[in-house]
């Protein structure tokens, strides 16, 4: 049985795992300060702190200043702006002390900067538990773009560790030049998240998955899922490239299920205005790992930037909350406080979404009588 179903039931009720974090990197010129911008200009119903090295380069809307600190302005939106000095790991906490809780954390890398290592900061053990690295973004500048930039590692890390690519200023180039330009990323990083903009105009929720996935401005979520501050230390991190299909847990052959609900979400007009839709997907009866896994290396499009779920296999008794930016995922376990239920939600341009939806129900399996110890173990 198939039927349209309102946002209200498709509330996803994930439990902070930690403060977002998206690292923005991108060589001199390339648009990161119109973007950063753009982030603290046009927040939707949320609170987010950009971390920079200095003020001056951004150029903040002065009708938007509440407040000039040391080190920090902060907007009559809720978003605050502040500088890293010496220490990112200092700036991080100083943003996290803050008695107004919030929402999202972006930080800018210096032009020249591996963003690996500013990364690797948040991976780390010391601020591990407190955030979580949602996605690199790099911004490449269409129009000055040149391969010679790749006698720079940094440059190279640039694309090689972005999980989307904003290929910026591409309205000041033709169609052929961005297709070969694309293609010359598409050397360094297989099968990249490419998304063309012009002066880094880009919709939020493809960058800051919080802005689709976890406000109420996209879900109608219950209050105490907001103030739910559990932290869990099993993060598993994974990169598509590096898998051992070896922990993907058992096969199991196709069977039919009682239902399953979904629907193009009409309520993120923003997101289709831009030529962008996204897909969402619900079933009562849970995922098969290896199934799923082969979905994510093999199936999953180009297209898609961003994704999200409320997942339940079949070899897992656990919850799993699911996201992914460009290749890369999270699968952060936690315990149902109801009845088990897949839910999954997927975003990107120019989607087959019935080739799509055909794919991710064939990840679906009936309930085994054993279960398994976790996901990938």
């Amino acid at each position: 049985m198939q039927s349209v179903v309102t946002s209200e039931s498709q509330a996803m009720d994930a439990p902070k795992q930690g403060l977002p974090v998206t690292i923005i990197t991108g060589f001199l010129g390339s648009g990161k300060t119109t973007l950063l911008n753009h982030i603290l200009t046009n927040q939707q119903g949320l609170k987010t702190a950009v971390l920079v090295n200095e003020f001056g380069e951004i150029g903040i809307d002065n009708e938007l200043i509440v407040s000039t600190g040391e080190n920090m302005v902060e907007l009559s939106n809720g978003c605050i702006c502040c500088t890293i000095n010496n220490d990112l790991v200092d700036a991080v906490y100083k943003v996290l002390e803050r008695e107004e809780k919030l929402d999202y954390l972006v930080v800018e890398t210096t032009g020249l900067a591996d963003p690996l290592p500013v990364a690797m900061t948040f991976l780390g053990s010391e601020l591990r538990d407190l955030t979580r690295l949602d996605s690199i973004i790099t911004v490449v500048d269409a129009a000055n773009y040149s391969l010679d930039l790749f006698n720079s590692q940094a440059a190279f890390s640039q694309i090689a560790y972005g999980d989307v690519i904003i290929l910026n200023k591409a309205d000041l180039v033709d169609e052929a030049t961005l297709k070969e330009i694309e293609r010359k990323i598409g050397e360094v990083k297989e099968d990249s998240r490419i998304i063309r903009s012009t002066r880094s105009q880009v919709p939020l929720p493809l960058i800051l998955s919080v802005g689709l996935f976890e406000s109420d401005k996209y879900f109608e979520t219950a209050a105490d899922d907001h103030d739910h501050h559990d932290h869990h230390d099993h993060h598993d991190h994974h990169d598509h490239d590096d898998h051992d299909h070896s922990t993907c847990g058992h096969d199991h052959h196709d069977h039919a299920h009682d239902h399953h609900d979904h629907h193009d979400h009409d309520h993120s007009n923003h997101l289709e205005n831009d030529g962008f839709t996204s897909i969402s997907f619900q079933s009562d009866k849970p995922f098969a790992i290896k199934k799923f896994q082969y979905f994510l290396d093999n199936q999953l499009p180009s297209s898609i930037f961003r994704a999200k779920g409320i997942m339940w296999f079949d070899e897992s008794p656990n919850r799993h909350i699911f996201h992914l930016c460009g290749k890369r995922f999270t699968m952060d376990n936690d315990d149902w406080k109801g009845t088990p239920k897949n839910q999954l939600v997927l975003i990107g341009q120019n989607l087959d979404s019935e080739t799509l939806l055909a794919q991710i129900e064939n990840c679906v399996c009936l309930p085994s009588v054993s279960r398994g110890k976790g996901f990938g173990k």
